[in-house]
């Protein structure tokens, strides 16, 4: 039987919940192991509290998230804005992939607005093709595994990556069902409601969560809510059509035939 676990890869305490956490929900119903990670602790994120408290108090709220979207929460090993494609994080993030085991790794987009954000999906990337590599050491060492994965990324902040241009999911999640349960885990970030409207110009982080949530949905067409998303190339570590979330949620999961034209035809 494949593993059946997933994890969730994002860079910041909140991102999980913005912008996976339905799927994350929908892949724990479906049966799936699920795993929680934001590489950095949070700590810049306050007007109000030092960088010492600052981190204290998002750790606890990410816990909490973990805890209501009922996925098991690993520490991160960063801090914010200090998310950089280095060996150090790739150490300690292929040691975390190795220990899950993960068929199913949901991530950033390749393309967002921050670089925080970027910099994530890249070492995502590239810790879980190094999870059968014996000569690559993590910290702690954890033991190489011979088994498939499928990273799949999520689409960006404002549904459009850095140079303003609209991205396109390969997917939708059709995440209605558990979308309360997707509002309740963002709510208990609660110190990001004035951060957010101060440093980013949200009025709200929970009504940018919804609009996004929505706009997505009327994308595809068919849903109320959705989270999208595209699948990675294949190449190092997967069959070319293995697709394991559409497999786990079935209906739930429709394609972009305009994005299978695009793949097709070419940009």
């Amino acid at each position: 039987m494949p593993n059946q676990a997933a994890i969730a890869i994002a860079a910041h305490p909140d991102d999980i919940e913005f912008q996976m956490a339905g799927t994350l929900l929908l892949l724990k119903k479906a049966g799936y192991e699920t795993h929680y990670l934001n590489l950095a602790s949070g700590n810049c994120g306050s007007a109000e509290y030092n960088s010492v408290a600052t981190r204290a108090i998002r750790n606890t709220e990410a816990r909490a998230g973990a805890k209501i979207l009922g996925a098991q929460f690993h520490p991160g090993f960063s801090d914010d804005l200090e998310i950089i494609y280095s060996l150090e994080l790739l150490h300690s993030l292929a040691a975390v992939i190795r220990e899950v085991k993960p068929a199913i790794i949901l991530t950033h987009s390749p393309q967002d607005y921050m670089e925080d954000h970027t910099a994530t999906c890249r070492l995502a990337v590239t810790a879980a093709l190094a999870r059968g590599m014996g000569n690559f050491k993590t910290v702690p060492a954890r033991p190489v595994g011979d088994y498939k994965v499928t990273i799949y990324h999520a689409m960006p902040h404002g549904l459009r990556d850095e140079l303003h241009r609209r991205v396109i999911p390969g997917a939708f999640v059709n995440t209605t069902s558990v979308h309360k349960a997707k509002h309740e885990a963002l709510a208990a970030h609660k110190s990001q409601q004035a951060w957010l409207d101060v440093s980013q110009g949200l009025d709200s982080h929970l009504l940018a969560m919804e609009n996004m949530s929505l706009e997505v949905g009327r994308m595809s067409k068919r849903f109320k809510h959705a989270e999208g998303w595209r699948r990675h190339n294949h190449l190092g570590f997967c069959a070319p059509q293995a697709d394991p979330l559409a497999q786990a949620l079935g209906r739930k999961c429709l394609p972009n035939k305009a994005y299978e034209r695009i793949l097709e035809e070419g940009y």
